[in-house]
């Protein structure tokens, strides 16, 4: 028992150092290339697929729409969905990132 715990906590630092390191990346070369060398072609593609779906779906567009735009699978779309509506607001919080800073940049 004592075990178990020591590696959910072993593993949770693990994780925080991930995300700490990914904050520290400076510019969006830097966040490209240590995504190339960390991540294989086919996770990349997965993430941004996955990306792109959340976006689709925060604009409103129906799963038919977004399968053929983007590819995905009926259960990735399905998947992203259930991550909007009763994940924990990462999505949300970048898409409204990324939504103001297209606006601001359009002006």
């Amino acid at each position: 028992m004592v075990r178990a715990a020591k590696s959910k906590i072993a593993k949770k630092e693990k994780n925080d150092r991930l995300y700490k390191a990914i904050l520290m990346l400076k510019d969006e070369e830097e966040c490209y290339n240590f995504f190339q060398d960390l991540c294989t072609v086919s996770e990349l593609r997965s993430m941004e697929q996955r990306f792109e779906v959340a976006t689709l779906l925060n604009d409103g567009m129906i799963y038919n729409d977004i399968l053929e735009k983007t590819g995905a699978s009926s259960a990735t779309i399905s998947r992203v969905n259930r991550s909007l509506i009763y994940g924990y607001g990462g999505y949300e919080a970048i898409l409204d990132r990324v939504k103001e800073k297209e606006e601001e940049e359009q002006k």
